[in-house]
């Protein structure tokens, strides 16, 4: 009888480790994501495939590669950069997933620059 109980515990604990939460953080890995303007950021459009970047802001368009480590954490680096910060990789953390954005912080190279946002995917 000892042993009933030790088994339908163990099932017991089984059962409620089971997670409904779905993973589905890989969705922001491509598509067409919006940062909007406020919090010192300007408005930027950014397209992403495979492992290349493309981010519009202003007149300006910058092709940035990019690496995911996993689903929470990428590293973005300028093909061509066009001054010395920009030569610098950027670190990408993402901190807090949303139905269509995510929370991140972003650094820069190994400095102790850092950076809160929200990215919205629009694609």
């Amino acid at each position: 009888m000892k042993n009933f109980f030790y088994l339908l515990f163990g099932i017991l604990v089984l059962n409620s480790c089971n997670s409904e939460f779905k993973d589905n953080s890989d969705k922001f890995k491509e598509g067409v994501f919006e940062i909007p303007a406020g919090d010192n950021f300007v408005k930027e459009t950014i397209i992403r495939k495979d492992s290349i970047q493309i981010s519009k802001y202003g007149n300006t368009i910058d092709t940035l590669s990019i690496e995911w480590k996993n689903n929470f954490f990428y590293t973005l680096k300028y093909i061509n950069p066009k001054n010395s910060l920009q030569k610098d990789p950027m670190y990408i953390q993402i901190n807090k997933i949303k139905e269509n954005s995510y929370d991140f912080t972003v650094k820069i190279g190994f400095s102790k620059f850092t950076k809160k946002g929200t990215i919205y995917k629009v694609q």
